[in-house]
């Protein structure tokens, strides 16, 4: 069953196995972990009190959610130390179903697994998918005018709820333009990604190109291919100039 808070939260039962670790100690085990849409993009899990391994003692702090009402801090403590402030729950939320459930601070913990497997940066939206399909489409990037990249073998990425993305073979990129950043991004679905700014008539644009040199198996098709933000760069694809598109990412 879904369930909603003045239209901003969702709160659904999710069908794996989640656990939890951190300094080697078992956190959490549960086979019936909430998702809770805290945020439109993606969920967070809610684990069952019932299935916290640890001890949970109260920091005497609170947060108040307009949607999901008042949380109690707690320190997260295990035989091998403590985590401070690493978790919350909500026992009079509006929202009946996280009432005895208790939300983790993903960071705090070194391991996430879902089923036996694990899962990096947030937990995997079951309404998200990504297809990466090889292309033959020409694709030119260009910003202000200036030619970026060129290619006709892309690979195009579909992901639920963002624009398609074009990935394309370094060598067909004006590397010349590209400057190495040291931002770092984690994905789910897709992994780490690696950053660069560009550089363009002696103006630097910060993060706007980056690649998966080591993506996550679903997404293997994107190996070592360069991608440009389409919200910041003009796309113009067998011809025809794309819009740039209004997401988080604008």
């Amino acid at each position: 069953m879904t369930e909603t808070a003045r239209g901003r939260v969702r709160v659904e039962p999710g069908a794996k196995r989640v656990r939890g670790y951190a300094g080697g100690s078992l956190i959490f085990d549960t086979v019936a972990p909430l998702l809770v849409w805290e945020v439109p993009y993606y969920p967070a899990y809610y684990v069952p009190a019932d299935d916290v391994r640890a001890k949970l003692e109260p920091t005497g702090a609170t947060d108040r959610s307009p949607s999901r009402g008042t949380a109690e801090i707690l320190d997260v403590v295990t035989e091998r130390g403590r985590l401070a402030g690493a978790a919350r729950r909500y026992p009079h939320s509006p929202l009946a179903g996280l009432r005895d459930a208790v939300r983790f601070d993903w960071a705090a913990l070194d391991v996430w697994l879902e089923e036996d497997e694990p899962v990096y940066g947030h937990p995997r939206d079951p309404y998200t998918r990504i297809d990466a399909l090889r292309s033959s489409r020409h694709v030119r990037v260009e910003l202000d005018g200036v030619l970026l990249a060129e290619s006709t073998r892309p690979t195009i990425l579909f992901e639920t709820g963002l624009p398609a993305r074009y990935y394309l073979p370094l060598s067909d990129v004006r590397m010349e333009l590209l400057e190495p950043s040291d931002n770092r991004t984690l994905c789910p679905y897709k992994g780490w990604a690696s950053y660069w700014h560009l550089v363009v008539d002696g103006k630097r644009y910060e993060d706007y190109v980056w690649t998966y040199r080591t993506p996550l198996p679903e997404s293997q098709q994107i190996i070592g291919l360069a991608c440009f933000y389409n919200e910041k760069v003009d796309l113009i694809v067998d011809g025809r100039r794309i819009d740039r598109p209004k997401t988080k990412f604008s």
